[in-house]
């Protein structure tokens, strides 16, 4: 049977996300082609505006509607920058109100609001939380916002979400590696993924007080920082292509062509050969919820028997990978790789294992959590 979600409740949500929020300041930014156009809110008038109509409807006018006095908060403004065109890119500094003014996001909101919410086209996470830290503010972001995630992701019981991720936390920290065999065009191929028994983090949905951060909703996954790589694994680009990555030393070396556009592979070795560390292994991830798919990796990377990694940025996580490292500004960002069945479906996983303390068990199968891990979820919390 279908899981059911109660209907989305932004009250619920933000009590849960940031208890508590009373006397807090809130803001909400989002990301435009054209960042004039928040002006008079004109960005409503043009489809390709989706998520950020999203966030002025659900968001903006809900909180300007009695949401914000309801939950004892002040603010409620929403501003605007210029879309970075890459996933969790450094934002731009300038932004502008509502009214079309242009104002300093490093002077003009990251000092001035307690909670900053960021509903845009491209990832925000790593560079806010770099800000988060650096200023003192807690948020979320909730890129690719859609109404499958509004009626799912964003409706639960983050109390919730929190233990059954912390289940799967439990299961699966302090490994040694992570074994991930592939099944492609004929191919077998493994990617053997070195944690180095470090702990395990979870993206759980809570930000509580005291602790600058910003939380990924909707959330709900496993983590790790893998400190190497070695072995091969497939990757779908964006346009459908199949491409072989050959990894070692923690990184993509190189990638060679399955199926499609030679021109797209060449495209990615040239990347690789110009910027090396755009090929790092900096996540690996495993989806803890039970959701429905919503066609946008922020909530399909977080539904159970899925596994992403990740390449490029890191520092967000706990990793090393920073900006200034990488050869080119427009390379440092990081890249989720998600394999699903509805995602990949030239691509199955038929096994992943971890190998801990001598001890190898397998945690998923074919997209499926085994019975390890469906124990440790059916354990009291």
């Amino acid at each position: 049977m279908e899981k059911q979600f109660p209907p989305f409740d932004l009250k619920r949500l933000m009590t849960t996300v940031f208890e508590p929020v009373e006397g807090k300041r809130l803001c909400i930014l989002i990301d435009l082609e054209d960042p004039k156009r928040i002006k008079d809110f004109a960005f409503l008038k043009d489809p390709a505006c989706s998520i950020q109509r999203h966030g002025h409807e659900s968001f903006y006018q809900a909180f300007q509607n009695g949401a914000l006095a309801e939950l004892g908060m002040t603010g409620g403004e929403m501003f605007a920058y210029l879309a970075t065109g890459g996933s969790n890119l450094d934002l731009p500094d300038e932004a502008f109100d509502a009214n079309g003014n242009a104002i300093s996001l490093a002077q003009d909101v990251y000092p001035k609001y307690d909670i900053i919410l960021c509903i845009s086209t491209f990832s925000a996470t790593a560079p806010l939380t770099a800000c988060a830290k650096q200023f003192g503010f807690r948020g979320a972001t909730l890129h690719g916002l859609n109404e499958i995630i509004l009626s799912s992701g964003l409706a639960v019981d983050y109390h919730e979400v929190s233990k059954e991720a912390e289940k799967i936390r439990g299961a699966l920290t302090r490994a040694d590696e992570f074994q991930i065999d592939y099944q492609v065009e004929g191919r077998s191929v493994t990617l053997r993924l070195l944690c180095g028994q470090q702990e395990a983090q979870k993206s759980h949905g809570l930000c509580p007080p005291d602790q600058p951060d910003v939380a990924n909703l909707p959330a709900g996954e496993v983590y790790f920082v893998p400190v190497g790589a070695e072995g091969q694994f497939p990757m779908r680009y964006e346009d459908g292509t199949l491409g072989m990555m050959e990894v070692s030393e923690g990184r993509i070396q190189k990638a060679q062509l399955l199926r499609g556009n030679q021109g797209v592979i060449d495209a990615h070795n040239a990347k690789l050969a110009d910027d090396p560390v755009t090929g790092e292994l900096g996540e690996l991830g495993f989806g803890t919820q039970e959701l429905p798919v919503s066609g946008r990796d922020i909530q399909d990377e977080k539904i159970r028997g899925t596994i992403h990694v990740a390449t490029g940025r890191s520092d967000h996580l706990g990793g090393s990978l920073t900006p200034d490292k990488f050869a080119k500004k427009l390379n440092a960002t990081h890249d989720d790789i998600l394999f699903a069945p509805f995602k990949t479906p030239e691509i199955n996983i038929p096994q992943v294992r971890m190998i801990r303390d001598g001890k190898t068990t397998v945690v998923l199968e074919n997209y499926q959590t085994t019975a390890y891990l469906n124990d440790a979820l059916a354990e009291p919390s």
